[in-house]
């Protein structure tokens, strides 16, 4: 058995000798390289934290309408309540007038940011656009499926601070993968600057 293990080491060295007697093939800044997704990758990474927030959204969404219909709230803890509210405006209940212009508002954004992954820098600021994308598709959900008219539906919110606008899973999404995204400082720099 040591034998094997001593020829597989063996090989090993030789192929990392090799790769350093030709330092023009190797990539000028590995750090950068490991921290950029390939482009695929990217996509699938954006894609999957899309979907997710979209599923638990939906998901909780489906559960407060079931289970806080008719007025109910449940207490949780200090202000913290989940109270079924019906937005058919923008973020705190402002422009209800606006629904379906928010909605394609709310695709742009969609993809505005998948155009635009190419330039993210690292698996971080990847996850933060996925769960920014997942949040606009989750409220688009319900401006498309929970309403009369094209993109005239009213977003479920149920998560109630009391003092704090009502929200859902998706806006957290958004607010938290912007936030995030931004200390990340998640966008290359320009070749300019």
């Amino acid at each position: 058995m040591g034998g094997r293990a001593s020829r597989v080491q063996n090989r090993w060295l030789q192929l990392s000798e090799e790769e350093s007697d030709h330092p023009a093939e190797q990539p000028a800044s590995p750090h950068i390289e490991a921290e950029v997704p390939a482009q695929p990758r990217r996509i699938r990474l954006i894609l999957a934290v899309g979907l997710a927030v979209l599923v638990i959204d939906q998901l909780t969404k489906a559960w407060a309408l079931e289970r806080l219909d008719a007025g109910r709230t449940i207490d949780l803890v200090w202000t913290l309540r989940l109270n079924l509210v019906f937005n058919p405006g923008a973020a705190f209940s402002s422009g209800e007038s606006f629904g379906p212009v928010i909605g394609i508002l709310a695709i742009g954004v969609v993809v505005a940011f998948v155009l635009m992954s190419k330039s993210l820098r690292t698996t971080a600021a990847n996850v933060c656009v996925g769960a920014i994308v997942g949040g606009a598709a989750g409220n688009l959900a319900d401006r498309l499926f929970r309403g009369d008219g094209f993109l005239n539906g009213k977003v479920i919110d149920f998560i109630d601070f009391q003092w704090y606008p009502v929200f859902n899973i998706a806006d957290m999404g958004v607010v938290c993968g912007g936030i995030a995204l931004v200390i990340f400082g998640g966008f290359a720099k320009s070749a300019e600057g």
